[in-house]
């Protein structure tokens, strides 16, 4: 059966997805200047003998074509993406960051390395399979506008057209050997909020001649938190926060201005543009009205990402099949964002989470910090469980 033989060499391969991923991690690249990292992953696909073509600068596209019969139209994409964070690594490891402040604290390089194991277990199966696998190799997931829409936009979902799109991502909460998914929403958009509140500064002593935006911001940041109590829907998960809040005066001394940096995050794109004016709007008349006068900016970010229900249901049944069910959990709604939902937003997706967790050697560190790690063993199930789901997808 094919499970076994992705199974067997999903075990073969192991090590040198390890020694992938150290690489990888060893040599991190930011957001859009992943070009060592594009030229690794090339080199990788030369040597499976697969012809690529690039995208968005620095993105790659490969096809594996089952050689069993199959209708033209039966086709799954699976991605991953490659950039870093800019984070100074503190963990001491042999694979640790060469390039100082730059770090791979989100798993991409774990993702990236994966799915060229995957790459390598189905060109050796592809006389076993019908039907045709796109690789995406993908850019700048961490920074807007995320390439996963410049790949969309440069046509990565067509010529051909896949059916489904599956996507892993490492989850630290989750045990090493185990896999998490979630049907329908699951992850909230994302945008970004910058707002200069301005007024007249001065003598902290002679309040009566300024017009204080320290005041002003203070009202705002309260008001503010109305948008999501007493607006949004209770059962439509909405958050709001500021996270920086510079007034730049001292004691005595009363700013002209007021900077602050927030994000606003849902689930729901209707009530998301709603949101959006009644934040400006709100905060643009608390500041005129007490005599100053607010720039309310909103950069749009990542819309929320929806794991399609069919594909989804029959994603976990494939996991369940493959790693039996007591390795298979269910995942809750999470108000982070990932760009992968441009990919949910177009075609039907799945975006599923690989546990990476290990409390015996102390791997329990949240993504974007400086002590991320991942438990490799992790890469034992990670390369033939998409291999797996791939060829199931396909009707094999």
């Amino acid at each position: 059966m094919i499970k076994e033989q992705i199974q067997e060499l999903s075990a073969k391969i192991f090590n040198e997805v390890v020694a992938n991923r150290r690489h990888l991690h060893a040599n991190p690249e930011l957001s859009f200047h992943e070009l060592q990292t594009s030229v690794f992953v090339a080199n990788k696909l030369e040597e499976l003998g697969l012809e690529y073509h690039k995208m968005a600068d620095t993105g790659l596209v490969a096809l594996i074509k089952g050689e069993k019969p199959s209708d033209a139209g039966n086709v799954v994409a699976l991605r991953a993406d490659m950039d870093a964070l800019p984070i100074l690594e503190a963990n001491d490891v042999p694979y640790k960051s060469q390039n100082p402040g730059v770090m791979h604290a989100c798993g991409h390089d774990a993702h990236t390395s994966s799915l060229l194991g995957t790459a390598k277990i189905l060109t050796e199966l592809k006389s076993q399979f019908a039907g045709t696998v796109k690789l995406i190799f993908q850019p700048a997931e961490e920074k807007l506008p995320g390439g996963a829409s410049l790949m969309i936009k440069e046509g990565v979902l067509e010529n051909p057209k896949p059916a489904a799109v599956l996507g892993q991502h490492v989850m630290p909460l989750i045990d090493a050997g185990k896999v998490g998914f979630r049907a329908g929403k699951y992850m909230a958009s994302t945008d970004e909020l910058y707002v200069t509140v301005k007024g007249k500064g001065g003598h902290g002593a002679q309040p009566q001649q300024n017009i204080d935006p320290v005041i002003i911001t203070a009202h705002i940041l309260t008001a503010l938190q109305q948008v999501v109590s007493r607006f949004a829907d209770p059962k439509s998960p909405s958050v709001l926060s500021f996270g920086k809040v510079i007034a730049n005066g001292a004691t005595n001394v009363i700013p002209n201005e007021v900077y602050l940096e927030g994000t606003f995050r849902t689930m729901d794109e209707k009530w998301r543009e709603e949101a959006h004016k009644r934040m400006k709007k709100m905060a643009e008349g608390i500041a005129e009205s007490m005599g100053g006068s607010c720039d309310f900016n909103i950069m749009r970010g990542y819309p929320f990402l929806i794991n399609e229900e069919k594909l989804t249901h029959a994603t976990r049944g494939h996991a369940e099949a493959y790693l039996g069910k007591e390795n298979v959990l269910d995942l809750d709604i999470w108000m982070a964002a990932e760009d992968f939902a441009y990919y949910s937003q177009a075609a039907s997706s799945c975006f599923y989470r690989l546990g990476t967790r290990n409390e015996a050697r102390g791997i329990t560190s949240s993504v974007h910090t400086p002590t991320f790690d991942v438990e490799e063993d992790a890469f034992k199930i990670s390369t033939g469980l998409m291999a797996y789901l791939a060829v199931k997808q396909l009707g094999n």
